[in-house]
């Protein structure tokens, strides 16, 4: 299938690694150019979890010269690449990636993951459907999914043929989710940062939640605490419309929500008695010396802070502070109980229907690029026929050339070409003892004389 995937995610690499391989922002326009001269197109996932880079291998043979050079079978494969091909393009990929993000390769390597053809295909769709991901089942990803490769589309790198891969992985995610319970039951990041609040504070109704950007993950992570009772949400974001967005979706009667902008973040941070953050920015947004003149303001009152931003928006070392309670995304996974055990089991049905599902996908793609192989054999046999045709009609304007053996000659050498392929694979199997391939030919080759 050509198709590469080569990534870190929370399983293979620590928070501190993750982060400094983090493709956010304008890296990523960046960096899909980029990998445009040396790939047939590309997607980039990069998330509190993962950075993946999904890519298509382009084929190094000319599909010109293909059918004179291998005419050792009576097609071949018209996006053939071999293994040592590919593995030259999956070293290329990451040492573009250890330069880009300006690291060793060494030092990286060992926490990268490569899967190839349908082993990357299983990869993705496993990925797309929330198996692989450090709340089993949760739905943001394939979201998370869809606007990279929206990202793609923007930047013109979604090759026709990833863009086909892409539609299979969508449909089949939606299969997994539909037919079978991963998906069940409430267990996400925002859900686990809802229990965390309910296990540090009980007076839910005189807490200030504190929200730091309001982009997809926070709106959720809000949505679940102010959906416990907390009495007050102050929302700061860099962009005004975005925020008061989020403001509008978490207004209540019990509940008074406030917009502030980003630059207010140190005067308002002593009102919080929960933090989430999750801005996506390349800075630190909270560090330790704005959280210790906080928590002088508040008297020392307990703060829960929640860091799901990869790289980390709060300062790592404020878990230190006597009466701040912070949590990475990595910590979250610690917190999560109950229904993700119900999607374990569940997972069991959902990975035997993604094992299905990629062979469906991978027999839809083989009958897909089989018709361009057809094209690519009649359009060369046509080129060879063409080509004995103008021989025999300049021979015939020649008045010493009897016609009859003009076209006694055309039918041998075309008959002799048209049978040199099939009958050199013939050869070919006979002598490598391929009984099976043998038969497959010589059943083909006398279905063609009986007119089937």
């Amino acid at each position: 299938m050509r198709l590469v995937v080569i990534g870190v995610n929370h399983k293979t690499a620590p928070v501190a690694l993750r982060e400094r391989l983090a493709l956010v922002g304008d890296d990523v326009n960046i960096a899909l150019k980029q990998l445009e001269t040396f790939t047939d197109g590309s997607v980039i996932v990069s998330t509190c979890n993962r950075t993946e880079i999904y890519a298509l291998v382009p084929v190094v043979t000319e599909a010109a010269s293909q059918y004179e050079a291998q005419e050792t079978t009576a097609v071949s494969g018209s996006d053939h690449v071999s293994a040592a091909d590919i593995n030259a393009h999956v070293v290329k990929i990451k040492t573009w990636l250890a330069d880009f993000k300006q690291l060793s390769l060494i030092d990286i390597e060992p926490y990268l993951y490569v899967h190839r053809d349908t082993h990357a295909l299983t990869h993705w769709l496993r990925v797309a459907a929330g198996l692989d991901s450090m709340i089993l089942g949760e739905p943001q990803i394939l979201g998370q999914i869809k606007r990279s490769v929206h990202l793609a589309q923007e930047q013109k790198v979604l090759s026709n043929q990833l863009g086909w891969i892409v539609d299979q992985v969508f449909a089949a995610a939606k299969r997994v989710r539909n037919e079978t319970k991963v998906g069940a039951q409430a267990v996400s990041l925002s859900f686990a940062a809802a229990k965390l609040v309910t296990q540090i504070f009980d007076d839910l109704p005189s807490r200030t939640l504190l929200v730091v950007a309001a982009g997809e993950m926070n709106r959720l992570v809000a949505t679940h605490i102010a959906g416990l009772g907390v009495g007050r949400v102050i929302i700061c974001n860099r962009n005004p419309e975005r925020a008061e967005a989020l403001a509008a979706e978490l207004r209540h009667p019990d509940r008074r929500v406030e917009v502030r902008t980003l630059q207010e973040l140190p005067q308002v941070l002593a009102e919080a008695d929960i933090v989430s953050s999750c801005s996506g920015s390349m800075d630190l947004l909270i560090d330790k010396t704005m959280t210790v003149q906080a928590l002088k303001r508040r008297r020392y009152q307990p703060m829960l802070m929640i860091d799901l931003a990869v790289p980390r928006d709060i300062d790592s070392s404020i878990s230190r502070i006597d009466d701040i309670y912070l949590y990475s995304v990595d910590d979250l996974q610690h917190v999560i109980a109950g229904n993700i055990e119900q999607r374990r089991q569940a997972a069991v049905d959902a990975e035997l229907l993604v094992s299905q599902l990629v062979v469906e996908v991978d027999r839809r793609f083989q009958v897909r690029q089989v018709g361009k192989d057809i094209q690519q054999y009649r359009a060369h046999t046509q080129d060879k026929v063409d080509k004995l045709l103008h021989e025999s009609i300049a021979k015939l304007q020649q008045d010493d050339v009897s016609p009859e053996e003009i076209l006694i000659e055309l039918s041998r050498r075309l008959t002799q070409s048209l049978t040199h392929s099939p009958s050199k694979l013939m050869r070919k199997a006979a002598r490598e003892g391929d009984s099976e391939l043998l038969n497959f030919v010589v059943s083909g080759l006398k279905d063609t004389h009986r007119g089937r």
